[in-house]
C-alpha cells in the first residue's frame, strides 16, 4: 500500500491535476486505481475506475458540472467501468481503445471516439496526447500533459510495485519496448494508475527494465536448471524471492517471460511444457 492515499479524497497535485482514489484496495490495485481530473475550467477524467457507486458519485462531486471529457487507459475491471455511469451522469465523450476479446476485459466499454496512438484533446489550459504502450494489455493508453511534460501512465507504470503481464493479451516484448520508448520521451513526471506520482520518470522506465531483465535471467536459469518444466515447475525456480501465496500471479508474468524467450529462440514450448534451448553463434 501507499501510504498517505486515502480513497475518496481529492488531492490537488498540480495546477491542472487532481487526484481521487477509488475505494478498491488489494493486491493488484494497491491503494485503490486513482482517477485524475484535469484541468481548470471544463474537466477531462483519465481512468473513472471500477463502477463503484460511491466512487462515481465523488467523481461528479468533484467535477462540479465541469466534466466533459471521460478518457481511459485500458480496458482492464479497475480502470474503465465507471465511463459508462459517469458518461450518463455527466454526458461527458468518451475515448479510448474498445476492449480486446477474452476474460479479465471490460467488454461494456464504448468509447464515442476510438482512439490510437496520436490522439489528442485540447481543453482549457491543458493539452493531452495518447501515447500507445501496448504490454501490460495490447489496448493500453498513457496520456501526455504536454504543458506540465507529464505522462498517466495507467498500469504501464505503477509506483511501488510492477505490473503483471498476462498472456495472451499481456506480452512481454512489447512491454519491455513500450517502456524503453519512454526512455525517449521529454518527461519530467508520471503519474500512475495506482500510487504516487513519481518525479524521475525516465530512472523509473530503466529500472522498470533492468528489473525485468534480471528475471529473465532467473527464468533461463530456471529452465537450464530443470532441463524443461511447466509452469507450476517453474514458478517457484524462478521466482524463489516471492512468497508462495503470489506464485498465482507470479505464473502469469512466468509464461510472458516464456512467450518471449521462444520467439527469441531461447526457448521451446511444446504440450505446455518449456525447455532451454542453447543458442548457437
Amino acid at each position: 500500500m501507499a501510504p498517505g492515499i486515502v480513497p475518496g479524497e481529492v488531492v490537488r497535485l498540480s495546477p491542472r491535476v487532481a487526484r481521487l482514489t477509488a475505494p478498491n484496495p488489494g493486491v493488484m490495485t494497491g491503494p485503490g486505481t486513482n482517477t485524475y481530473l484535469v484541468g481548470t475550467d471544463a474537466l477531462a477524467v483519465i481512468d473513472p475506475g471500477p463502477e463503484i457507486d460511491a466512487h462515481v458519485a465523488a467523481i461528479v462531486a468533484a467535477g462540479a458540472g465541469r466534466i466533459r471529457w471521460i478518457l481511459c487507459t485500458h480496458t482492464h475491471l479497475d480502470h474503465s467501468p465507471a465511463a459508462r455511469a459517469l458518461k450518463a451522469a455527466t454526458d461527458a465523450r468518451v475515448f479510448g481503445m474498445p476492449a480486446p476479446p477474452g476474460g479479465r476485459q471490460d467488454q461494456t466499454f464504448a468509447p464515442d471516439e476510438a482512439w490510437a496512438e496520436g490522439g489528442s484533446l485540447a481543453g482549457d489550459g491543458f493539452t493531452l496526447h495518447a501515447v500507445h504502450t501496448p504490454g501490460h494489455a495490447s489496448n493500453h493508453l498513457c496520456y501526455r500533459l504536454a504543458e506540465e511534460q507529464a505522462l498517466f501512465t495507467g498500469d504501464h507504470v505503477m509506483q511501488g510495485s510492477t505490473v503483471v503481464i498476462n498472456p495472451p493479451d499481456g506480452d512481454m516484448q512489447a512491454y519491455l519496448a513500450a517502456l524503453e520508448r519512454l526512455t525517449t520521451l521529454d518527461l519530467a513526471r508520471l503519474y500512475p494508475g495506482h500510487g504516487h506520482p513519481i518525479d524521475t520518470p525516465h530512472d523509473e522506465a530503466r529500472r522498470l527494465i533492468a528489473h525485468r531483465l534480471k528475471r529473465e535471467a532467473k527464468v533461463l536459469t530456471a529452465l537450464e536448471c530443470a532441463g524443461e518444466g511447466d509452469l507450476d515447475t517453474l514458478v517457484p525456480l524462478a521466482y524463489d524471492d516471492v512468497a508462495a501465496a503470489l506464485y498465482p500471479v507470479a505464473r502469469r508474468s512466468l509464461e510472458a517471460h516464456l512467450i518471449k524467450l521462444v520467439r527469441e529462440g531461447r526457448a521451446v514450448a511444446e504440450g505446455g511444457r518449456w525447455r532451454w534451448t542453447a543458442m548457437t553463434p
